[in-house]
């Protein structure tokens, strides 16, 4: 991504941060869509409920900010994400990338197709993939269990963006491997929190990831 439109990408979501501390308010299902997107095959608009059992997905060029009950999510193009559980404690990240903050002291788990993430308050960027899966913890703790190797599972603390990893399908030489941050920003992650509430653990603002 060039530089204009990274600073251009910054200032959007920097505007989205102070319209939502703005409202004052939790928000409840969808805050913003834009192109393609769709819950349960029916085309995506503000203020729509998303719930347990819910499946939202994406086309090219489009994208979804919504929230489900603490937690709140950004969904970007070409992407299928299912809400599963009885409390919605349950995700599935079919194929796509997915910006996601959770609720802290609520356990949950989220699936992509080659690990399971056990979420303990923790934000998180995922890109899921059937070569690889893509996962940045960053901030909080993440278990990641490969799905071809449970043994080589790995737990991961981190304050800002410290430990991402690619996690690799089963018959890989090695299950988890060191990886760069990108394709998510700081001002992104403030404007998820702002949703429901919190703010992110760090100055927010200052660093954009592509």
């Amino acid at each position: 991504m060039s530089g204009r439109r990274r600073f251009l990408a910054a200032g959007a979501a920097l505007l989205l941060v102070r319209e939502a501390l703005a409202a004052g308010t939790v928000q409840k299902g969808v805050y913003r869509v834009s192109g393609e997107a769709r819950v349960n095959g029916v085309p995506a608009r503000r203020g729509m409920d998303v719930k347990a059992g819910d499946t939202v997905v994406t086309g090219p060029g489009g994208e979804i900010i919504f929230v489900v009950n603490r937690d709140a999510f950004l969904v970007r193009a070409n992407t299928r994400f299912e809400v599963g559980g009885a409390a919605a404690d349950v995700f599935r990240l079919v194929t796509g990338a997915l910006l996601s903050v959770f609720q802290p002291g609520v356990r949950k788990t989220l699936r992509a197709q080659n690990a399971t993430i056990g979420i303990r308050g923790t934000a998180v960027y995922v890109e899921s993939a059937a070569d690889k899966t893509y996962v940045c913890t960053c901030y909080g703790e993440a278990e990641l269990v490969p799905e071809g190797d449970p043994g080589a599972t790995e737990t991961v603390r981190t304050r800002h963006h410290e430990q991402p990893r690619y996690i690799m399908p089963k018959g890989a030489p090695q299950m988890l491997m060191q990886a760069p941050v990108f394709n998510h920003t700081d001002a992104e992650l403030a404007m998820l929190e702002s949703l429901v509430g919190r703010s992110v653990p760090f100055e927010p603002f200052g660093q954009s990831y592509n």
